[in-house]
């Protein structure tokens, strides 16, 4: 019965956020040659020039096992966070025509862009599964670890965008702002690199980030368990649990700023 309410409450909600991700995904790329398949493309591509840049010249794969596997999910992983994030900045905005005309829950446009984002993850991680095959990556029970991880990279990419989006209505120099700490953190963030190759004193605490957290933790349950992560550097369980501190906190901050500025977005836009 709870159930049934809690359908019928945010029954509008879910038709609009259904209409809203297929059209998303539709408009994303029309008019180009190969459509969906730029969604699989984009990532490859990218892969592939880093890959030959730091396995061939730097030779960061002979240190770590099955690094092309490595690789790509680290860009997999970081893609579909900046994409929900950076695409997320004029989202509100760019809905102005649309909220003026019709009033109707705001975080719908948010979510619309992560939801069409995750189908974008989901047609990647087929690509990962057959670079995993190929590369003869043993895999295991612990592989079913990597739904929580994912889910946990869903929410806290919501949380950002959420935030940014909102920010950005009232504060248009947010854009840049954060294409240039995107550019920091995929440096600061261990994608192309391992760990091992970070001083221990500045690894301790790079790992601590969410993304690192979420992209080590990804590797460990499906690359290999040589994957440094935070029990690698920290014995505390109290260390362990921050960056899900830093989630759920972010997420509080960034929903409860989100719906308490939504009211105004029709008269800011």
């Amino acid at each position: 019965m709870e159930v049934q309410k809690l359908i019928q409450r945010y029954r509008y909600s879910i038709i609009l956020l259904k209409q809203l991700v297929k059209t998303d995904f539709k408009l994303r790329y029309q008019g180009s040659a190969l459509g969906y398949v730029w969604s699989l493309l984009r990532p490859l591509l990218l892969f592939v020039i880093l890959f030959l840049v730091f396995d061939k010249v730097f030779k960061q794969g002979d240190a770590i096992p099955h690094y092309p596997v490595y690789l790509l999910l680290g860009i997999v992983l970081w893609n579909y966070f900046g994409e929900v994030t950076s695409g997320s900045v004029g989202a509100i905005v760019g809905r102005g025509d649309l909220l003026r005309k019709i009033n109707f829950p705001k975080y719908v446009i948010i979510l619309s862009g992560s939801f069409s984002a995750f189908i974008n993850l989901l047609l990647n991680f087929i690509v990962i599964a057959i670079f995993m095959i190929i590369g003869g990556v043993t895999v295991s029970w612990h592989a079913l670890l990597i739904i929580p991880i994912i889910a946990e990279l869903f929410v806290f990419s919501i949380a950002v965008a959420f935030f940014l989006s909102a920010l950005y209505v009232k504060f248009r120099d947010i854009s840049y702002i954060w294409e240039v700490i995107m550019q920091a953190a995929f440096y600061a963030t261990p994608i192309l690199y391992a760990l091992s190759v970070v001083p221990v004193r500045y690894a301790k605490w790079l790992i601590l980030s969410p993304m690192a957290q979420i992209i080590q933790d990804a590797r460990y349950v499906l690359v290999t368990p040589q994957t440094q992560t935070i029990a690698h550097f920290h014995n505390s369980a109290w260390v362990w649990a921050a960056p899900f501190g830093v989630v759920a906190i972010i997420t509080v901050v960034a929903t409860t700023y989100f719906r308490n500025r939504s009211k105004f977005f029709a008269e800011e836009i």
